[in-house]
């Protein structure tokens, strides 16, 4: 029962980025898009919902049960923007969107495994100054304030979110072996971008 919530709060969570994949997707302004794809990580944190790359960042605070929720939170996540992108494909927006997404899709399957591993790197950096300056910074607008920039910033500098992957993947139907070892690849890039910043801050603050 504990492992079929966090799958349910995954699903939601993943639902929650495929509405800002689809915001951005739906905006020809691209900073304008990254601004509102920030709807997706406002509903994840405040409604307490379960997605890998913020989740995989506290791996090493946290025993080994967090650690074997990560693959449940991947999968929740999968399948939650694959919803998304479901509803939306069947709307009259489908065409622009799958073309869109097709379009971002073709360069990130197009990329090298080094590339977007490191994209994937420097994206979970930013998403963990999002979440733990939501979670640690007192003020209330400072919260928002770092979710705002943590999302926007990953965006508009080009890096790879796997979850927000999985929702292009999705839209675009461009599903394959090639598509899966590069989302695995990204997946491995958030991970590590999730867990260097707080481990660094760890022996900095060791004391």
């Amino acid at each position: 029962m504990k492992y079929l919530k966090i799958f349910v709060g995954a699903i939601l969570a993943g639902i929650s980025i495929g509405l800002g994949g689809l915001a951005f997707l739906s905006l020809d302004s691209k900073v304008l898009g990254a601004a509102l794809f920030t709807v997706g990580l406002f509903t994840v944190c405040t409604m307490g919902l379960n997605l890998f790359t913020g989740k995989v960042c506290y791996v090493f605070q946290n025993g080994g049960e967090y650690a074997a929720s990560l693959p449940v939170i991947w999968l929740g996540n999968l399948v939650g923007t694959g919803l998304t992108a479901l509803f939306a494909g069947l709307t009259r927006n489908a065409a622009a969107l799958s073309e869109k997404s097709a379009g971002m899709c073709q360069t990130k399957l197009g990329d090298s495994f080094i590339s977007l591993f490191f994209l994937g790197v420097l994206c979970n950096i930013f998403i963990y100054i999002g979440v733990e300056g939501y979670k640690t910074i007192p003020h209330e607008a400072g919260k928002y304030v770092a979710l705002f920039l943590g999302v926007m910033v990953f965006i508009l500098a080009g890096t790879e979110h796997c979850v927000a992957d999985m929702f292009y993947l999705w839209m675009a139907g461009a599903w394959s072996g090639r598509a899966v070892a590069c989302l695995l690849v990204i997946t491995l890039g958030n991970a590590v971008g999730g867990v260097l910043f707080p481990l660094l801050r760890e022996f900095q603050n060791r004391g």
